[in-house]
């Protein structure tokens, strides 16, 4: 099968602002046909995307910064790509369409490739992960983006990829935890578990929210909220358990001897 690249860019391209919104869906198709093989209308795309009715007849002059970004968006997918490129594709769409452009995503019969810093698009979208470490090294990881930074701090990886280091005093202590510290990575296992379970759950009320997008406002922002409080979290215990990993490799036994 050919490859035909869709690409959408971080700054979008200028649309005609002289056509309706539905002239310029048609002028690049008039239907598409899904993975199921059913022929759907540009008509019934633009409902899709969130252009019902009149909506769909105002001019693209007319649309809103997020409007024009939605149109510009369903342009691409109307190409029929089978490898689609999107480029930190979070950054100015909103709440809605990310909603819509997720739900398309679980059936798009292609390749997806997408750069972005959304921990919460990429544990929806995306089953496989190319990461940067920031020292020049990429790895490729099977499993969400949580999945990558619950392993990231796991004993093995972390011997893995730690550089080698001289077998002194000085570099075990300065590896051991104190008492506090060892209490706080404890705390903190506990803590990032319970918000990756409110997480979970509103992620399912997400799922049943359908249409009410006032209601998917609300949870969204509470999802954004608990992230960025779990990324925090997830930051100080991959900061303590790293330290921690350390010391127990250079005296070999595992042993914690608090202060």
């Amino acid at each position: 099968e050919t490859v035909k690249i869709g690409y959408y860019r971080q700054q979008a391209q200028e649309l005609e602002d002289n056509l309706r919104v539905i002239q310029y869906i048609q002028g690049i198709r008039y239907e598409v046909k899904t993975a199921g093989g059913e022929n759907i209308t540009a008509e019934k795309m633009l409902e899709h995307f969130l252009f019902t009715g009149s909506d769909q007849w105002t001019y693209i002059q007319d649309l809103s910064g997020g409007e024009r970004r939605r149109l510009y968006l369903l342009g691409i997918l109307m190409e029929e790509p089978n490898v689609l490129l999107l480029d930190e594709p979070t950054n100015n769409l909103d709440i809605e369409t990310l909603t819509v452009l997720e739900d398309y995503l679980e059936d798009f019969p292609g390749a997806v490739l997408a750069v972005s810093h959304d921990r919460w698009f990429l544990d929806k979208s995306m089953d496989h992960l190319l990461a940067l470490d920031g020292r020049g090294n990429v790895s490729l990881f099977t499993g969400s983006f949580s999945e990558y930074l619950a392993e990231a701090g796991s004993p093995a990886l972390e011997a893995e990829n730690a550089p080698e280091k001289k077998d002194s005093r000085a570099k075990r202590e300065k590896s051991k935890l104190s008492y506090k510290e060892e209490r706080e990575l404890e705390q903190l296992e506990a803590e990032t578990d319970s918000l990756q379970q409110e997480l979970d759950q509103l992620q399912q009320e997400l799922n049943e929210a359908g249409a009410d997008y006032v209601r998917l406002k609300q949870l969204h922002q509470q999802a954004q909220e608990i992230e960025q409080t779990l990324e925090e979290k997830m930051e100080r215990w991959l900061q303590l358990q790293e330290l921690k990993d350390q010391y127990e490799r250079d005296n070999g036994d595992g042993s914690f001897c608090p202060n």
